[in-house]
């Protein structure tokens, strides 16, 4: 472990300023992947700012939106009355993500913030574009086995870990951000970067801005959900794939649908096109297959993942079932 400095601001605004003067600086909260990332050498701030004492761990309704604040625990936030009722399938995608005690540490804003699992990006004897700009990645011609099929680079190949994200870029949440510029909202889909050229950014923050909460649109998917996530063990694994699906239903004509996938690219992968293709249509299996051909076009796997491209179809038809079964 590396020596660092630390200090615990009271206020959103001393938080940020702190950051603004110290760019090696990092915010940390749980720090379920950041105190990982140090030990292992993959990241050395200087300095940590623990935001841990400010006010942004509400759930709340505001306005046809559920406000969540950024400091909100996952297992607080999957099992809230809110969350349970009307965003189901928020709440199910955090209980599908690592363990219950790391989900009673682990905050909504450090979720969408933690770093790829890719273990070349772990192992600092190899070269990792992403860890470290320039050198290579070790993934392209290694052992890809849970790398990206879609939006990859030849500069990284690397999947985004989260569950919940796949979730709220499903149900259209918007980030919120504060910085030395000013707040300013985020589309949740605009917020992950796919890797181009630049792998070693994750997300559109600009410096010194602070994620201070989610908002997620209320809707009518409030039964006919289901988050699928295919994994080598029941827990506390991260996924091969992942599909959020969920759908509006009326009788057996789907009115409205969204779809999801985790564990294929750099960020969330939204499906919109297999989305569009279920409006309006009957609600049954094979319909759903015709969905799931349409969202795996465009896949491109690796040496070691081609497995994915058929359980991503299959995940999608589960998952799409399974939703809409539930009564």
């Amino acid at each position: 472990m590396i020596q660092f400095s630390y200090i615990k601001p009271l206020s959103q605004r001393a938080a940020i300023d702190a950051l603004r003067k110290d760019p090696t600086a990092q915010f940390i909260a749980g720090g379920t992947n950041l105190v990982d990332l140090m030990k292992r050498g993959v990241s050395a701030p200087q300095k940590l700012i623990d935001i841990n004492a400010l006010p942004l761990k509400q759930i709340a309704q505001q306005e046809g939106k559920i406000n969540i604040g950024a400091l909100a625990l996952n297992g607080a936030v999957s099992e809230h009355p809110l969350i349970v009722s009307k965003l189901p399938l928020l709440s199910l995608a955090l209980q599908a993500g690592a363990s219950a005690q790391l989900r009673n540490m682990a905050t909504v804003g450090g979720n969408m913030m933690q770093r790829t699992r890719c273990p070349y990006f772990y192992e600092t004897s190899l070269p990792c574009n992403k860890r470290e700009p320039g050198s290579g990645c070790s993934a392209l011609e290694g052992y890809n086995r849970m790398h990206a099929i879609f939006g990859h680079s030849n500069s990284c190949i690397a999947v985004h870990p989260s569950d919940m994200s796949v979730a709220m870029a499903a149900l259209n949440a918007t980030v919120l951000v504060e910085g030395p510029k000013g707040k300013r909202a985020i589309p949740f889909t605009d917020f992950h970067k796919l890797p181009g050229d630049t792998p070693q950014k994750d997300n559109t923050l600009q410096p010194g801005e602070l994620i201070v909460g989610v908002n997620v649109p209320e809707q009518p998917f409030t039964k006919h959900v289901h988050y699928l996530k295919i994994r080598d063990r029941a827990s506390y694994a991260f996924a091969l794939v992942s599909v959020a699906a969920a759908l509006h239903l009326d009788g057996k004509t789907i009115k409205d649908a969204r779809l999801a996938m985790g564990g294929v690219a750099h960020k969330p992968w939204r499906l919109a096109d297999a989305e569009k293709h279920l409006v309006g249509k009957r609600a049954t299996e094979e319909t759903f297959l015709q969905a799931a051909e349409i969202a795996m076009q465009g896949a491109k796997a690796f040496k070691h993942n081609a497995f994915k491209i058929p359980m991503g179809k299959n995940a999608i038809v589960e998952a799409l079932k399974t939703a809409a079964a539930k009564t």
